[in-house]
């Protein structure tokens, strides 16, 4: 899959795509049905099949106080939207002055002659251009005028009829309710970051963890969960059962900054400065203060035992 940075100046084998638009934070299911459909048409076309998305995304941009909300980095969403067969990934720097292209400016700068589409392909309910104020419609009706297709994708729901959507996501985390979240994703839900060192409490208590940032990450419900973890080295993972605290660590009064502390289950290694993937599998409790650290190693002593437990049954 190739990436380009901007639409502008794109090679001529490029132009003439089927792009899927849209932010994409999660590719859960939802993401997947309106990317896939980009691909059917494309190959029906014999066209490059593309997908366009926006970094930083745009909430970022205006809401710049708000609470983290990222589901994926922009490099887990790239492999992600590879892994689909996609040819073609636009990142387009989003800042004030794209932000501030009318929709008419976007359909004709953007579309027709920076990417040169020979269809589009949207979410139901997307929406762009300043204030966002084009929306399907728009790109429909726009799209005749100028020469491309467009396909606007329906809501795509489970059983339920509830649909899959990032916000909904976001709301099954906050809840503290991870299997949701990997029911709507089709995968767990993951942190990933550096390992940072810590104040080397976990190994003083014979839980030795790794630390890793949560960023931009959306944070989910504070607690113990059972995980699955992935050490990456030259390309290579190797995932690892284990447990881990997401918190702000009471017991030593550690403030309001919240922290992904994880311990790996029969695991002896140095990881500081290693990229770890975390998935969160299943919550286990809530964060609690304890009093002392007596009462704090055996809580993490039946913590252990139970996302062992749980992580047996997973497989």
């Amino acid at each position: 899959m190739r990436i380009f940075r901007h639409y502008t100046d794109l090679p001529e084998d490029a132009r003439g795509s089927v792009v899927a638009i849209g932010n994409f934070d999660g590719i859960h299911k939802g993401h997947q049905v309106v990317i896939n459909e980009a691909g059917f048409i494309a190959r029906a076309l014999n066209k490059p099949w593309a997908v366009m998305t926006f970094e930083p995304h745009p909430d970022a941009l205006f809401k710049p106080d708000g609470e983290p909300f990222r589901l994926t980095t922009m490099r887990t969403k790239a492999q992600m939207i590879e892994q689909l067969g996609v040819d073609e990934l636009l990142i387009q720097h989003f800042d004030f002055a794209f932000a501030g292209l009318t929709a008419a400016q976007f359909v004709e700068e953007v579309l027709v002659k920076g990417l040169g589409a020979s269809h589009v392909v949207a979410g139901y309910d997307f929406q762009f251009g300043q204030k966002r104020q084009g929306d399907c419609d728009t790109l429909l009706h726009m799209g005749r005028a100028n020469g491309f297709g467009f396909t606007a994708v329906p809501k795509v729901a489970d059983e339920q009829g509830i649909v899959y959507s990032s916000t909904r996501v976001r709301d099954y985390l906050k809840a503290g309710d991870a299997h949701g979240a990997a029911h709507v994703l089709e995968r767990p839900f993951e942190v990933e970051g550096r390992v940072e060192h810590g104040d080397a409490r976990g190994r003083q208590l014979g839980f030795p963890t790794a630390n890793v940032l949560l960023g931009d990450f959306l944070r989910p419900a504070l607690g113990v969960y059972a995980i699955r973890a992935g050490v990456v080295e030259d390309g290579e993972v190797t995932w690892i059962n284990g447990v881990c605290n997401v918190g702000k660590r009471p017991t030593f009064d550690k403030g309001e900054y919240v922290i992904l502390e994880a311990h790996l289950f029969d695991f002896e290694g140095d990881l500081y400065g290693k990229h770890l993937r975390v998935q969160l599998l299943e919550r286990l409790r809530p964060e609690q203060k304890f009093d002392g650290l007596d009462a704090l190693k055996a809580q993490i002593v039946l913590d252990c035992e139970k996302a062992r437990e749980i992580l047996a049954k997973e497989g």
